[in-house]
């Protein structure tokens, strides 16, 4: 079994609920709820990374507890939260909205002049968690899975200067921003079996990159279908990967 499988596994290492919400903060941002953690042992003076992790389209809702799902366990664990000190930024998108206005099955879709409104408060967000808290500029990162890879994706192609990595899970982008994003380290992921959002979004993209001289990384999962976020997450060079990258 991977390493960080066994660890979110582990039952001494998941959190029960009340400690969860104690550890991320529950917050509003205009009409967009968040959670934020802080990191353990935060120092005075001292600047720490940024994740930014957008959910899928089944956790949107207003009750801020939904966009923890997934992706919480792994940076509560002790021994993450340790190595890894870094403030953890979980977004909820409301359920009348999407991060990216697309069919998640389209073979293709085309970048719109404007983002939702959602993920427009969201790059509001970023901005004002970096203006608030103590945030390292170049160590903001960027992940989501499913919608969320959509948006992880989007976000890129919209603020390219501002993440010093990513990692979309199981989403899809304009092939036609590839050149704008080429230089941003990235490991995308997606299950081979995935009937929600076809594998070859995933696949794609990573061609156009490597086409306009990108160094993407790809992981797909032969026998996994839309849950690839499971095995994405338990990679064991995931988070030493993505905390290695810095802006230049």
């Amino acid at each position: 079994m991977k390493y960080w499988l066994w660890l979110l596994a582990s039952a001494p290492f998941f959190p029960v609920a009340a400690q969860r919400d104690s550890l991320f903060e529950h917050h509003q941002f205009d009409s967009l709820p968040y959670r934020l953690l802080r990191p353990l042992n935060e120092v005075a003076g001292k600047r720490y990374p940024l994740v930014v992790f957008l959910h899928g389209s089944g956790e949107r809702g207003t009750d801020n507890e939904l966009n923890l799902k997934y992706v919480a366990s792994l940076f509560l664990n002790d021994t993450v939260r340790r190595k890894f000190p870094c403030f953890v930024l979980l977004p909820q998108c409301p359920a009348t909205d999407r991060w990216v206005n697309v069919a998640w099955s389209s073979p293709t879709h085309t970048l719109r002049p404007a983002p939702t409104a959602s993920l427009a408060k969201v790059m509001e967000l970023i901005a004002e968690v970096k203006k608030q808290r103590p945030i390292n500029p170049k160590r903001v990162y960027v992940g989501g899975l499913s919608m969320g890879g959509f948006g992880t994706w989007e976000l890129l192609a919209r603020q390219p200067t501002v993440f010093a990595a990513a990692i979309p899970i199981c989403g899809g982008a304009d092939e036609r921003t590839a050149s704008r994003i080429r230089h941003v380290p990235l490991w995308a992921f997606h299950g081979a079996m995935d009937s929600v959002v076809p594998p070859e979004r995933s696949r794609n993209m990573i061609t156009a990159l490597r086409k306009v001289r990108g160094k993407p990384r790809y992981t797909e999962y032969p026998l996994v279908g839309h849950d690839s976020w499971v095995n994405a997450l338990a990679e064991p060079e995931l988070l030493p990967w993505l905390f290695a990258q810095r802006l230049k």
